[in-house]
C-alpha cells in the first residue's frame, strides 16, 4: 500500500486518466488543468489505438513496425513492454465495455494506418476515438479523484532538489501553492510552436518547461514529427484528416491528379510520416496543390463523421472527391527524460503522456502508437507511486519563482519563426539565423502577481524553441523526423545510440546505453 497520500496530475488527457484510473483509492489524487478538461490533445485524437490483439498479428510484429518507423532511435526493453502491456490493457477495456467499433462478428473492427505491416488500429465512434477514450476513463473515477479546471498550473515546487507541489493561477488571475507528496506531468507537447499544427491549442509546452526549471532532463527536441494531412483552406490548416482515410484508400495526389507517393516508397501512401510529409513539402514548394483523394474509401460520410463535419464547416465539397491538404506539426518525440515508470531525475516528479520521452517512438512515432503509451505509462507511474515509500514528512514554506522573462515579441511572430526555419526541412543557416534570433530577443521581467497566462505560455515557448533549435543544430544527420538538407542521410557511425540533452543551462551528448536503465531517485 502506497503511503503517497495526495497527488497532483497536471493536465487531463488519456495519459492522466489512465493514472487516476488505476491510482489506489488510498490516494487523493487533484488532477488539475488550466482550461475545461476537454481541452486536450487526446480529445482531438481521430485516429484510434494500436495494439496486437489480433490472432493473426505479434507484438513482435508491432515492435518491429514501431522500430523501422522510428529509425532505431529507441529503447527497445521500453518497446516490448509498453506494446506487451499495451495489449493486455486494451483488451481490458474491451472487457470492460469501452465502446470501439465492432464489426459483424462483435468484435472491434481493425484498420490499417502508415507504416503498420497489418491491421492493427482500434477505433471508437468512427473518427472520434480520443474523446470516446477520455469520456470512458472519466466515467470510471472513483470519489478519491478531484478535477479542477481552470487552474493553471505555472511551476513547481522544490525544495532539497524534490518536488513538493505546485504554483496555479486562477481564472481571475491570483497566485496560489499547492503541495502534495507527488506531482505527475501530463500537459502534452508543444504543437503550439508552430503555425499550422494539428493540436489543442493548450498545449503550449509548459510542462516541459516546467520540469526543466525544476532540473529535470530534456531529450530528443529535434524529434518533431508533421502529420501529412490538415485540411488546408486558403493556406490556413482548419483541422486534421486522420491517418485512418489512407488506411481505407484514400491516397495523395497533385492538381493534375499525379499519384505523388508513387515510386517513393514501398507503402506508398502510408508510408512512415515523416517521408510523406517531406513528399509534400517539396511538392508544395515546386508550385504544386495537394489534396487528398477519397472517391475510393468506402462509405466515408458514416466512417468519418468527425472530418464529415470539418469539411462542411469549411465548405468543402465531398462529392468532389478530394480534400485539399497539407502537413503540420503533430506530436513531439522527445520530452521530459523518463524511466519506465515515469520517473524523471526529480524525486517525487513524474511525467507522462507526450509530455515524456520514455524511448517508445524513437526519431519518428508509429501511428496510434501514441494513445497506447498514455494508457501504459499512467497505469505504471500510478503503480510505481503504490510501491514507494513516502519521499517527506514535513512541507517547510517553499519560496516560489518571483519574476518572469518575458519576450518582447508576438506568439504569433515566434510560431511563424519556428515553421520557418526549424519545420519539416532544415539547414544549418537558417537553424544559427533562428538562434541568434530568439537569443537576441529582448525581454521583460514581470512579477509573478501581475503576468498573464499568455506571457507565461510566451515564455515557456520562447525557452522551449531554443532548446529545440540547438538540438537540431547539434544533430547533424537526417533521422525521422529530424531532416537536414545539409546532411541528408543517416549518421549511425555517428549519431546511433545518442542522445541530446538538456539540464540545468547545460546542453551535451548521452549514450543512450548509459541512460536506459531504470534508476529509483529514492534510493
Amino acid at each position: 500500500m502506497s503511503s503517497f497520500q495526495k497527488i497532483i496530475v497536471v493536465g487531463s488527457g488519456i495519459a492522466a486518466l489512465s493514472f487516476a484510473k488505476t491510482i489506489s483509492e488510498n490516494c487523493q489524487v487533484f488532477v488539475m488543468t488550466k482550461k475545461q478538461y476537454s481541452a486536450s490533445n487526446s480529445m482531438l485524437a481521430q485516429g484510434g489505438i494500436a495494439a496486437a490483439v489480433s490472432p493473426h498479428d505479434s507484438v513482435e510484429q508491432h515492435v518491429k513496425d514501431t522500430i523501422v518507423a522510428g529509425c532505431d532511435h529507441h529503447d527497445d526493453r521500453t518497446v516490448q513492454e509498453v506494446l506487451r502491456i499495451g495489449k493486455d490493457l486494451v483488451k481490458r477495456l474491451v472487457e470492460e465495455g469501452c465502446p470501439f467499433d465492432k464489426n459483424e462478428a462483435g468484435v472491434p473492427q481493425l484498420a490499417k494506418e502508415g507504416a503498420h505491416a497489418t491491421e492493427r488500429i482500434l477505433h471508437a465512434g468512427g473518427d472520434q476515438t480520443g474523446k470516446t477514450l477520455v469520456q470512458f476513463l472519466k466515467s470510471q473515477l472513483g470519489s478519491h479523484i478531484h478535477l479542477y479546471e481552470h487552474h493553471h498550473v505555472i511551476d513547481l515546487l522544490i525544495d532539497d532538489q524534490t518536488c513538493v507541489g505546485v504554483v496555479w493561477k486562477d481564472e481571475r488571475g491570483h497566485v496560489h501553492t499547492m503541495t502534495a507528496d507527488a506531482v505527475v506531468l501530463s500537459t502534452g507537447g508543444c504543437g503550439d510552436l508552430y503555425e499550422t499544427n494539428t493540436n489543442d491549442s493548450s498545449v503550449t509546452g509548459d510542462g516541459l518547461m516546467m520540469a526543466y526549471r525544476a532540473g529535470a532532463q530534456l531529450v530528443d527536441l529535434e524529434f518533431v514529427q508533421f502529420h501529412p494531412t490538415l485540411l488546408t483552406i486558403a493556406g490556413t490548416a482548419v483541422g486534421l484528416i486522420s491517418e485512418a482515410v489512407r488506411g481505407e484508400g484514400a491516397f495523395l495526389e497533385d492538381e493534375t491528379g499525379r499519384r505523388i507517393m508513387e515510386g517513393i516508397h514501398p507503402q506508398s501512401d502510408l508510408a512512415p510520416r515523416d517521408i510523406v510529409s517531406r513528399v509534400m513539402f517539396h511538392e508544395q514548394k515546386a508550385g504544386h496543390q495537394t489534396y487528398l483523394n477519397i472517391r475510393n474509401v468506402p462509405h466515408f460520410k458514416t466512417r468519418f463523421p468527425t472530418i464529415c463535419a470539418l469539411c462542411k464547416k469549411a465548405g468543402i465539397d465531398l462529392t468532389s472527391g478530394r480534400l485539399p491538404v497539407s502537413p503540420g506539426m503533430h506530436f513531439l518525440m522527445g520530452g521530459i527524460k523518463v524511466n519506465e515508470y515515469g520517473e524523471t531525475s526529480v524525486p517525487s516528479l513524474f511525467a507522462i503522456g507526450e509530455a515524456a520521452c520514455t524511448g517508445l517512438h524513437g526519431a519518428n512515432r508509429l501511428a496510434s502508437n501514441s494513445l497506447l503509451e498514455s494508457l501504459v505509462l499512467g497505469n505504471k507511474a500510478a503503480r510505481r507511486i503504490e510501491q514507494l515509500p513516502k519521499p517527506h514528512t514535513t512541507m517547510p514554506h517553499i519560496p516560489m519563482q518571483d519574476v518572469w522573462p518575458v519576450p518582447n515579441i508576438s506568439k504569433n511572430k515566434l510560431k511563424q519563426w519556428m515553421t520557418t526555419y526549424a519545420g519539416i526541412v532544415r539547414d544549418e543557416n537558417n537553424l544559427k539565423l533562428l538562434l541568434n534570433t530568439l537569443e537576441q530577443v529582448s525581454f521583460q521581467v514581470i512579477n509573478v502577481k501581475d503576468i498573464t497566462n499568455e506571457q507565461i505560455e510566451l515564455s515557456n515557448g520562447w525557452g522551449l524553441a531554443i532548446c529545440l533549435v540547438k538540438s537540431a543544430l547539434y544533430r547533424t544527420e537526417s533521422r525521422g523526423g529530424h531532416y537536414r538538407m545539409d546532411h541528408p542521410e543517416r549518421n549511425d557511425a555517428l549519431w546511433r545510440g545518442k542522445q541530446i540533452v538538456h539540464e540545468k543551462g547545460d546542453i551535451h551528448i548521452i549514450e543512450k546505453e548509459r541512460i536506459d536503465a531504470s534508476w529509483n531517485v529514492y534510493s
